[in-house]
């Protein structure tokens, strides 16, 4: 493995700016958490970074230097990202609540390089490399654990010919949505702009009666917290799906059913799940099941602004046998996904909230087989562009990587998409060896 030598590490917070007026300084200094926020509390963060190739830089130091104080501009914007947990613990029934401290304690800066590691070694191996998963910072991390670690780690890795900026946010502080949203704001800001041009949504949203802060009956002592899961080896591939490709693949579905309303999305994911359902060889009769992230923002009425900064979703999951799955086709397993989908509505998700604030079930690591989707072909990826160029690839890194993992992301082109898929070698090489997957796939 390429080595990777850490240059520095340090705390960056949020400078005040003063050019910008009092009406777009967001002044909060604790936030409570949400049923969304508090579920994750047991996984690791999010770990999303961005590849690019190597600008014609005269000074590095000036360089490292830029990112750190447009970074800490940014953090002017969002305030919890530079903050930490903090906890409560309610004597009267023996639990503990959560919220965020905007306490500006600051976000981890790390300077990095691997002087041996090309990019296009990340970026044209057929599998993806174990050194990405080394290009993050807050390793092994998980979201409890932020009371006392940062809530965001930017590692920047200079590579012989490219830069990597990797992050690690918090899940229990923000979605995907927040991710991005904070990325492309840095980059705005890296680029020179003085004001983001969207502001986050602070303000977390709670239905009325609903009593707050929410009571966990969580010990945070307790050693069952912090064992280490063994997991069996796995692999990483990235699929890649053209716009061309996509769009038989959505017709195919709607034509087997009759209908027009089976999305993309809800297309290619019936297509990966029956050759995962294929290749892992398992009995007819055995339940197999999805899991769909379903966003909230829009589905609640009134719904939620885009630029609300905190979790807004909970899983679906979609629930059939392997048998029922091969047989009926691709139309009828994009048809669950849809099904399922579109039962959530305002009152569905609002069902799930509410139950959650009175019986808050934690999300657990496992060792098992979980078919999970996460992040979304809809954000703004290749639009981070720090001021020297458009990244060229996005990865992601070790943070909840279990059998089963599948992360979405856009592809380079505009229209196509790409599926980063984990699993054990063996399930893999049968999914590479199918044939009627890999004739979506696009070389």
């Amino acid at each position: 493995m390429e080595e990777i030598q850490i240059i520095s590490t340090c705390l960056v917070g949020a400078t005040t700016n003063e050019s910008i007026s009092d009406n777009n300084t967001p002044k909060i200094s604790k936030i409570d958490m949400t049923p969304w926020d508090l579920q994750f509390l047991l996984l690791d963060t999010i770990q999303k970074g961005l590849l690019f190739r190597k600008p014609i830089i005269e000074n590095n130091t000036s360089f490292i230097d830029h990112l750190i104080t447009s970074l800490s501009r940014t953090l002017h914007f969002f305030p919890p990202l530079a903050g930490r947990f903090s906890t409560v613990k309610n004597a009267n029934d023996d639990t503990v609540s959560f919220f965020i401290n905007c306490n500006n304690n600051g976000v981890e800066f790390t300077h990095a390089v691997s002087p041996k590691l090309n990019v296009s070694t990340i970026l044209d191996s057929t599998h993806v490399p174990l050194i990405v998963h080394h290009l993050f910072p807050l390793n092994n991390v998980r979201n409890f654990e932020c009371v006392t670690k940062p809530l965001l780690g930017v590692q920047v890795t200079e590579l012989v010919d490219g830069y990597f900026i990797g992050c690690s946010m918090s899940h229990s502080l923000g979605d995907g949505d927040c991710f991005w949203h904070f990325l492309n704001s840095w980059s705005e800001i890296s680029r020179g702009y003085e004001v983001i041009s969207k502001f986050p949504v602070l303000e977390r949203y709670f239905p009325e009666k609903m009593d707050i802060p929410i009571h966990l009956p969580l010990k945070l002592d307790d050693e069952k917290l912090f064992q280490v899961i063994e997991t069996p080896p796995l692999m990483e591939r990235i699929f890649h799906l053209s716009k061309e490709s996509i769009a038989k693949l959505k017709e195919k579905a709607n034509s087997e059913m009759g209908v027009k309303s089976i999305s993309s999305l809800q297309a290619y994911l019936a297509h990966l799940w029956r050759s995962l359902t294929r290749c892992r060889n398992i009995d007819a009769e055995e339940e197999i099941v999805i899991n769909l992230v379903i966003g909230a923002r829009p589905r609640l009425n009134p719904p939620l602004p885009e630029e609300y900064f905190g979790n807004a979703a909970h899983i679906k999951q979609v629930k059939t046998t392997a048998g029922e799955l091969l047989k009926n086709g691709l139309g009828w397993a994009a048809m669950q996904m849809n099904k399922a989908v579109s039962s959530q509505n305002s009152e569905e998700v609002m069902k799930f909230y509410n139950w959650w604030a009175e019986n808050p079930v934690l999300f657990s690591r496992g060792s098992v087989f979980r078919f999970g989707i996460s992040s979304s072909p809809r954000y703004n990826i290749y639009g981070t562009d720090f001021g020297w160029g458009k990244p060229i690839a996005v990865r992601s890194g070790m943070a909840m990587k279990n059998n089963g993992k599948v992360t979405l992301f856009p592809g380079a082109k505009e229209g196509s998409v790409d599926i980063e898929v984990c699993l054990s070698p063996e399930t893999l090489q049968a999914m590479e060896n199918d044939q009627e997957f890999m004739d979506a796939v696009t070389n």
